[in-house]
This record gives structure tokens, C-alpha cells and sequence, in this order.
């Protein structure tokens, strides 16, 4: 018996091959599907792998006793396509050329043959159910089996058909697949036997980290990337994955509307932790009100807690001709607003503190209710770890909360804090401040600088 195996694409192309390397009596023993190819363990492409034997016996008629049952009664056709035993399939395993000789057996009686034939080939369900058009196959005594041209014809319907259960079958095995993918993965990992990564992928992956984007976001984009580079075919190069990524990380940073204090807004109030400059802020944002776009500007205070605060304030509004009214609990808001009701638009300077306690947070959501249209600027200062600026944005995120503002730029480097509660937060960038000069140092944050500070190699 001769036994090959064959990896391919499609099931009819493995019986294309058979057909021309066994002939049609051959008889497919396995199929399994493999994956082959990719970029670790991903994007691998499907392929079937098939084992196909035929018996040297059916080449040659039983002259010498026409009595005796030959394999080919006894042994399926390619065109019923039946399994064969699995001793036959290991054997093919095993095989490093592909072809495995039998021993040939010596002669016995047609009755010791025929028992001998049904012990090595037992009867084993087909791989794929057969035609139920098809008639039973006839006896040996009955008439002569069909000219090989009219089992020619027949073979493509029935190889057709066996191809479509292959397919129908994809959708159910694809879960399977996955998770085994991603075990492999895990395994590989623990097992240190990962596959080398590409070098462009890896460069900026540690870029990307060294800016304290989060891992998690890091995953995702470099995945993007590639699948990118798979569905277009092209290089995974420097070039293509820096390109990519800018791409990705300014969908991520665009947001619709203004970032900046919009023209009907009545009432801007800043919250944030303490020490981020929320008061500085508020006088660089009063002063370009006031000298740019000429609006009356009212201050209003609750940061009653911090030495010299009201102090602050008070003197950023002598400067700028602003009113300043000073509120020790919500109850004092209304004749605040009173007092500055000729005001176009008003700044609510809040206390800063330990926001990562939301009781604190609590707290403050009394304050922030006005009459008029209000925005809420979260203020963040850059120098901060993301794990707190995160747990501090939670907290916010669950009451009103419109926009998000950076201070700090100039005493840092990195800047991956901004995709990434852009990305957690979906929260809307606006300013950013890159010092303490009032009130030059702060600017409408524009998405392609910060990618560009993200993206650009550090100098040693």
C-alpha cells in the first residue's frame, strides 16, 4: 500500500492531486485543518492537510483465483471517499518520504484472505456522508463496474459536495481555533520559545512605552498596524508602521466641536487635584477673554482651603479690571451670580483636593450648578502618574464633566497620557499649558505636535 500526504488550500485541490498521484481508487485515510505562516501565531492562513493511500493490490486482477474477493471490492474508492483504518494513517505520519510500503502478505485461501482483509480494513464511518442518490455498490457476481468515464463525470458532483461540508464546517470550528491560538500564545510566552518579533514593531513598541502610553492601547495599535500591512501587502517598515500609527493616534485625538471656551458659554468651571495650576490657568483664559475678545469676565472662588489662594486670584483680577467674588458653601453661589450678572462670562475657581476620595468629589458637584449654559474643564497636570490621573478623572467621569485641560508641558517629556485618557475617557481635549508666564503660556492643544512628540525618537 502506498500512503502520501498532501498540505493544500482546498479540499478539491487535494483530491485533484490524489487522483493524479494514486490514481482514481485511491483512499483518503485523514483530514485535519493546519495553519501555516504569519506573524506571531496572527494572521496564519488556514490550509487542510490530507492522507491518501492506495493498495498496490487493486493495480494488478486476482488471475491465478477467481474465487478470491480482491481489495478493490473490499476497499472504498476515492469517489465514496471512506477512511481508512487508523494503523494506515500513523503509518503516514511517520513516513518521511511520504510513502509507506506495506509488507505484502503471502497467499492463503480466498476465505483466510477475505477475514484477514476485514481485520486490517474495518469498517469506519465515512469522512464525508455519501450521495443519497447514489445506489448501493453492486456485488462482486453482479455486472461490470461503470466505464471509467462516466465515474470521471460523476466525481467533480461529488467532490463538490464534499468541499461544501468542509465549509459549512469553518464557522463552527473557527472559536475553537482562536482560543487555541491564544493558548499556544500564552504558552509560547511562558515557555520563552516567542517568535522574534518584527524589528520596526518592536522599535515602536518601546517607543510608544518609554511615553507611558498604556499597554493595553500599545497592543492595539501595533495589531492595527499589521493588519494593515497584511491587507494592503505591504513592507512592515519603519516608514509604514510610523505612518500607521499617526494615522490611528489622530483619529484617536480628534474630537468634533470647540476646544477652546465656546462663544455661549456663561459660566467655565475648573476642577482638578491640587498643584496643577488651576488658578493660573483661569488667569491666562481671563486674560485672553479680555484682551482678545473683549468680554466682560467675573472671577468667582470656593478655594477657601489653600493659604493665600483668594489672595491669587484677587490680584489676577486687579490686574485685568475682573471682579472677584469669594463663596464658602453652595448657599453663597446665588448672590455670587447676583453680583455678577453684568458679566459675560464668569471663572469659578474650586479648591483643590484629594480628588482621588469621591466623597470630595461629592462634594464639589454642589458647587458646579449655574442659571446659564456652564462648561466643566478637568485640569491635569502632565507631571502626574496616570494611575492617578486616572483613578482622579473616574471619580469626575460619573458627574458632568466636558473637557479636559494639560498644564505642566514644559517640565516633561512624556506625553501619553493624553491618548490614553482620550481613549479610556473619550473626554474632549482643550488647552494645554506649557508654563507660567501669563498669559502666553497656554494654547489650543493641536493633535499633531503631541503625535509627534509621542512618535519622535529621543535623543541620547
Amino acid at each position: 500500500m502506498r500512503v502520501k500526504r498532501y498540505v493544500v488550500d482546498s479540499m478539491p485541490d487535494a483530491l485533484q492531486k490524489i487522483r493524479n498521484d494514486l490514481g482514481k481508487d485511491a483512499v483518503i485515510i485523514n483530514t485535519k485543518e493546519i495553519r501555516s505562516g504569519g506573524f506571531l501565531g496572527l494572521f496564519s492562513k488556514k490550509r487542510i492537510e490530507v492522507i491518501a493511500a492506495m493498495d498496490n493490490a487493486s493495480s494488478a486482477p486476482s488471475s491465478k483465483n477467481p474465487g478470491t474477493t480482491s481489495s478493490r471490492e473490499l476497499q472504498p474508492t476515492l469517489s465514496g471517499m471512506s477512511t481508512a483504518p487508523k494503523p494506515a494513517a500513523a503509518a503516514a505520519y511517520g513516513a518521511n518520504s511520504g510513502q509507506t510500503q506495506l509488507p505484502v502478505q503471502p497467499k492463503a485461501s480466498a476465505a483466510t484472505r477475505e477475514e484477514k482483509l476485514s481485520m486490517a480494513f474495518p469498517e469506519v464511518p465515512d469522512v464525508f456522508p455519501a450521495p443519497t442518490s447514489s445506489p448501493p455498490p453492486a456485488p462482486p457476481s453482479a455486472a461490470p463496474a461503470a466505464p471509467a468515464a462516466q465515474r470521471t463525470q460523476t466525481a467533480p458532483v461529488e467532490l463538490s459536495q464534499a468541499a461544501g461540508v468542509i465549509r459549512g464546517k469553518e464557522d463552527m470550528l473557527m472559536d475553537e481555533i482562536r482560543q487555541m491560538k491564544e493558548m499556544m500564545q500564552r504558552l509560547s510566552h511562558q515557555s520563552g520559545m516567542v517568535e522574534e518579533p518584527n524589528p520596526s514593531l518592536a522599535r515602536y513598541e518601546s517607543r510608544l512605552l518609554d511615553q507611558e502610553v498604556t499597554p493595553e492601547l500599545v497592543r492595539k495599535l501595533l495589531e492595527t498596524v499589521a493588519e494593515e500591512a497584511e491587507h494592503e501587502e505591504a513592507e512592515l517598515n519603519d516608514e509604514f508602521v510610523k505612518q500607521s500609527l499617526q494615522r490611528q493616534l489622530t483619529d484617536l485625538l480628534a474630537s468634533e466641536g470647540v476646544k477652546s471656551i465656546e462663544p455661549d458659554t456663561r459660566i467655565a468651571h475648573f476642577v482638578g487635584p491640587t498643584g496643577v495650576g488651576k488658578t493660573t490657568t483661569i488667569a491666562k483664559l481671563a486674560a485672553e477673554q479680555v484682551l482678545k475678545y473683549q468680554r466682560k469676565v467675573g472671577f468667582i472662588t470656593s478655594d477657601t482651603y489653600r493659604i493665600a489662594a483668594v489672595e491669587q486670584l484677587k490680584t489676577y483680577g486687579t490686574i485685568l479690571n475682573v471682579p472677584l467674588e469669594v463663596v464658602f458653601s453652595p448657599l453663597d453661589l446665588t448672590k455670587a451670580f447676583e453680583n455678577l450678572q453684568d458679566c459675560d462670562l464668569i471663572f469659578m475657581d474650586t479648591a483643590g483636593r484629594n480628588f482621588r476620595n469621591e466623597m470630595y468629589v461629592s462634594e464639589l458637584n454642589a458647587l458646579l450648578r449655574s442659571s446659564g449654559k456652564s462648561e466643566t474643564f478637568l485640569v491635569l497636570s502632565l507631571t502626574t502618574k496616570y494611575k492617578d490621573m486616572k483613578a482622579i478623572t473616574g471619580n469626575f467621569h460619573k458627574f458632568k464633566l466636558d473637557k479636559v485641560l494639560f498644564t505642566k508641558m514644559d517640565e516633561t517629556d512624556s506625553y501619553g497620557a493624553i491618548p490614553n485618557l482620550v481613549h479610556e475617557f473619550g473626554l474632549r481635549p482643550s488647552y494645554i499649558a506649557n508654563g507660567q508666564s501669563v498669559p502666553d503660556d497656554i494654547r489650543i492643544l493641536q493633535e499633531q505636535h503631541i503625535i509627534d512628540l509621542i512618535l519622535e525618537e529621543r535623543q541620547p
